[in-house]
Protein backbone atom coordinates (compact mmCIF):
# COMPACT_ATOMS: atom_id res chain seq x y z
CA UNK A 1 0.00 0.00 0.00
CA UNK A 2 1.24 3.53 -1.29
CA UNK A 3 0.01 5.98 1.43
CA UNK A 4 -0.19 7.64 4.69
CA UNK A 5 -2.34 6.23 7.54
CA UNK A 6 -1.99 8.04 10.87
CA UNK A 7 -2.34 6.26 15.03
CA UNK A 8 -4.38 8.41 16.91
CA UNK A 9 -5.83 8.95 20.65
CA UNK A 10 -8.92 11.14 21.02
CA UNK A 11 -10.80 11.76 23.92
CA UNK A 12 -14.04 13.67 24.23
CA UNK A 13 -13.54 14.53 20.74
CA UNK A 14 -10.35 15.86 21.22
CA UNK A 15 -7.15 14.46 19.83
CA UNK A 16 -5.11 13.42 22.92
CA UNK A 17 -1.92 12.78 23.39
CA UNK A 18 0.38 9.16 22.67
CA UNK A 19 2.39 7.94 25.18
CA UNK A 20 5.42 8.06 22.54
CA UNK A 21 8.04 5.78 25.20
CA UNK A 22 5.18 2.97 24.61
CA UNK A 23 5.32 3.50 20.82
CA UNK A 24 8.81 3.59 20.45
CA UNK A 25 9.07 0.61 23.17
CA UNK A 26 6.62 -1.63 20.81
CA UNK A 27 8.26 -0.68 17.36
CA UNK A 28 11.88 -1.02 18.61
CA UNK A 29 12.28 -4.54 17.92
CA UNK A 30 11.75 -3.98 14.33
CA UNK A 31 13.51 -1.04 13.96
CA UNK A 32 15.80 -1.19 10.97
CA UNK A 33 17.33 2.40 10.42
CA UNK A 34 16.23 5.93 12.05
CA UNK A 35 16.76 9.47 11.44
CA UNK A 36 16.39 11.38 14.66
CA UNK A 37 16.49 14.75 12.95
CA UNK A 38 13.35 13.93 11.04
CA UNK A 39 12.10 12.08 14.12
CA UNK A 40 11.27 8.80 11.87
CA UNK A 41 12.24 5.27 12.13
CA UNK A 42 12.28 2.47 9.51
CA UNK A 43 10.57 -0.77 10.76
CA UNK A 44 10.75 -4.00 9.37
CA UNK A 45 8.41 -7.45 10.15
CA UNK A 46 9.83 -10.69 10.45
CA UNK A 47 8.37 -11.37 7.00
CA UNK A 48 10.36 -8.17 5.19
CA UNK A 49 7.10 -5.72 5.38
CA UNK A 50 8.51 -2.63 6.01
CA UNK A 51 6.86 0.85 6.68
CA UNK A 52 8.41 4.94 7.71
CA UNK A 53 7.30 5.73 10.91
CA UNK A 54 7.65 9.52 11.44
CA UNK A 55 6.47 10.94 15.18
CA UNK A 56 5.57 14.55 13.83
CA UNK A 57 3.19 15.45 16.83
CA UNK A 58 2.37 14.35 20.32
CA UNK A 59 -0.81 13.51 19.13
CA UNK A 60 0.07 11.18 16.26
CA UNK A 61 2.03 8.83 14.40
CA UNK A 62 2.30 8.85 11.06
CA UNK A 63 3.16 4.79 9.05
CA UNK A 64 3.77 5.76 5.84
CA UNK A 65 4.13 3.24 2.68
CA UNK A 66 2.34 0.30 4.87
CA UNK A 67 2.12 -2.94 3.46
CA UNK A 68 0.87 -6.20 4.46
CA UNK A 69 -0.51 -8.36 6.84
CA UNK A 70 2.92 -7.96 9.32
CA UNK A 71 2.90 -4.13 9.48
CA UNK A 72 -1.00 -4.62 10.06
CA UNK A 73 -0.27 -6.69 12.97
CA UNK A 74 2.73 -4.59 14.51
CA UNK A 75 -0.19 -1.98 13.82
CA UNK A 76 -2.86 -3.79 16.13
CA UNK A 77 -0.91 -4.31 18.98
CA UNK A 78 0.68 -0.24 18.66
CA UNK A 79 -2.79 0.46 18.53
CA UNK A 80 -4.09 -1.86 21.70
CA UNK A 81 -0.66 -0.34 23.71
CA UNK A 82 -1.95 3.21 23.02
CA UNK A 83 -5.72 3.09 23.31
CA UNK A 84 -5.33 4.50 20.30
CA UNK A 85 -7.29 4.20 16.45
CA UNK A 86 -5.47 4.40 12.83
CA UNK A 87 -7.42 7.07 10.85
CA UNK A 88 -7.23 5.97 7.15
CA UNK A 89 -7.46 9.27 5.22
CA UNK A 90 -10.65 8.76 2.86
CA UNK A 91 -11.20 5.13 4.42
CA UNK A 92 -12.39 3.75 7.43
CA UNK A 93 -11.11 5.09 11.20
CA UNK A 94 -10.17 1.70 12.83
CA UNK A 95 -11.20 1.52 15.78
CA UNK A 96 -9.74 -1.88 18.10
CA UNK A 97 -13.14 -1.58 20.21
CA UNK A 98 -16.46 -0.44 19.63
CA UNK A 99 -17.11 1.98 22.33
CA UNK A 100 -13.87 3.76 21.06
CA UNK A 101 -16.30 5.51 18.66
CA UNK A 102 -18.00 7.74 21.35
CA UNK A 103 -14.11 9.31 21.68
CA UNK A 104 -13.79 10.16 17.88
CA UNK A 105 -14.38 13.53 17.14
CA UNK A 106 -17.63 14.47 15.08
CA UNK A 107 -16.23 14.55 11.62
CA UNK A 108 -14.67 11.39 12.28
CA UNK A 109 -17.76 10.06 13.82
CA UNK A 110 -20.54 11.28 11.11
CA UNK A 111 -18.45 11.90 8.26
CA UNK A 112 -16.17 8.69 8.03
CA UNK A 113 -17.29 5.25 8.50
CA UNK A 114 -15.50 3.77 11.50
CA UNK A 115 -14.85 -0.14 11.71
CA UNK A 116 -13.87 -2.32 14.85
CA UNK A 117 -10.52 -4.73 12.88
CA UNK A 118 -8.29 -5.84 15.72
CA UNK A 119 -5.74 -8.21 14.26
CA UNK A 120 -3.90 -7.37 10.93
CA UNK A 121 -5.80 -9.22 8.59
CA UNK A 122 -8.75 -7.29 9.95
CA UNK A 123 -6.87 -4.42 9.66
CA UNK A 124 -6.04 -5.24 5.91
CA UNK A 125 -9.08 -6.47 4.80
CA UNK A 126 -10.83 -2.89 6.36
CA UNK A 127 -8.99 -0.59 4.34
CA UNK A 128 -9.25 -2.26 1.45
CA UNK A 129 -12.96 -2.62 2.01
CA UNK A 130 -12.95 1.14 1.71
Amino acid sequence: MSFDIFVCRFENGEPAPLDMSAAREVLAPYVVARDPRLDFLQVCTEDGEEAGVYFGSPTGITFNRPGGEGIMDLLGVLLRRLDAVLVVPGGPTILQRDEDRESLGAALRDEWPAVVARTGAEIKQAIRSS
